[in-house]
């Protein structure tokens, strides 16, 4: 996943299909643990309003997403990040489409959909928090020991 000789990274963004359920959250999850001193956004290839499972994911947390606006990935300038983070297959291979000429290091995290979750409303909103927790791992054990702190 991350190398012991990694760059501190000031910028992260992360991309998912439609910037509704897995990139919002790793987004929302990434300003909690690090506020200020890391710049996050995120998109997806294509847009959709925003997963109301997911968001009820992240209210579990105090994260409140809902005035957020989805964003595409054509909407963003990639080159302004340090690290480019895609949590799904689509995802992946549009940004090293677009990042193979660039500086920015890519990582791909294979994080499930839980959209697919089938079931009562208590097992599809379980499913959420399982990728809540799985993205909110990565983001604890890849990103954090890269960000800069200040001083």
């Amino acid at each position: 996943m991350s190398e012991p000789t990694a760059q501190p990274i000031q910028a992260v963004l992360f991309v998912c299909s439609m910037n509704a359920v897995r990139s919002p959250m790793a987004e929302g999850l990434a300003r909690m643990r690090y506020g200020r001193t890391l710049y996050v956004d995120s998109a997806g290839l294509s847009k959709a309003d925003r997963d109301g499972f997911a968001l009820s994911a992240l209210r579990e947390l105090g994260i409140d997403f809902e005035g957020d606006e989805p964003h595409t990935l054509d909407e963003i300038d990639c080159e302004g990040f340090d690290l480019v983070v895609a949590l799904s297959p689509e995802a992946h291979a549009r940004a090293r489409e677009l990042l193979r000429a660039t500086s920015v290091e890519l990582l791909y995290w294979p994080i499930e959909d839980a959209t697919q979750e089938t079931g009562t409303r208590d097992q599809r909103l379980e499913a959420y928090r399982r990728v809540r927790d799985m993205i909110d791992r990565h983001i604890r054990d890849v990103i954090g020991p890269r960000v800069r702190r200040a001083g």
